[in-house]
């Protein structure tokens, strides 16, 4: 893969990108402010781009911001959020096109190479990676929709995990079920939520952004 690496902090930057070639992938640009990390998506066009909230000039959303700019200028460009807090505002609001290829996770939640490493490769597939806390935060600041509420608990539970972009074989283990009764669960779940065949390629990106745009 061809990653971006948007971080301020010397230290952190540089380790991310030993990591990420460790793995055998290319770091192709670093940024540390908010400009040069949109100037950088731009030009790159990474396969994916770890990108650091708050960033110089004012420490506030810059990197956010830049990230956002970016998608809008080329829709679907996949982008993992890593942060020190939860930030429902800055969550939404990179979900908000529904174009998938988005990941949020808290730095504190990292705890090893490989789950970092997966999580890129899941965004720049075009899937998800939320942090569970992030999850957590964004379902209790609102209510449900209407479709979700049709879900049946087994349903509801498993769309949670997918939010936090398990694959289906991932959720069996964590629900102690087979593959075949998470994919019986899937089907149903998307017939509920209104997601066709037609709709296969983002189907799961879709439920979970009907999941996490509760409010």
């Amino acid at each position: 893969m061809r990653i971006l690496v948007a971080e301020d902090l010397y230290l952190l930057r540089d380790g991310m990108v030993h990591l990420i070639e460790a793995y055998g992938h290319e770091v192709v640009a670093t940024a540390a402010t908010g400009p040069e990390t949109l100037r950088a998506l731009l030009a790159f066009r990474p396969d994916v781009a770890v990108v650091d909230v708050r960033m110089p000039p004012t420490q506030s959303d810059e990197g956010l911001q830049a990230a956002l700019a970016a998608r809008r200028e080329v829709p679907g460009l996949p982008v993992l959020i890593l942060s020190q807090h939860v930030e429902q505002l800055y969550a939404r609001e990179l979900l908000a096109d529904g174009a998938g290829g988005v990941g949020y996770l808290l730095k504190e939640s990292v705890f090893d190479g490989e789950q970092f490493i997966d999580a890129l490769e899941r965004v720049a597939a075009g899937g998800t990676a939320m942090d569970p806390a992030v999850i957590g935060a964004l379902l209790t600041s609102g209510t449900s929709h209407r479709r979700l509420e049709r879900l049946t608990e087994r349903e509801y539970e498993v769309l949670g995990l997918m939010a936090e972009g398990l694959s289906n074989q991932a959720i069996a283990g964590r629900l102690f079920l087979s593959d075949s009764a998470i994919s019986k669960y899937t089907t149903s779940m998307f017939g509920k939520l209104g997601l066709t065949d037609d709709d296969n390629v983002n189907r799961r990106v879709q439920a979970v952004l009907a999941y996490l745009d509760h409010s």
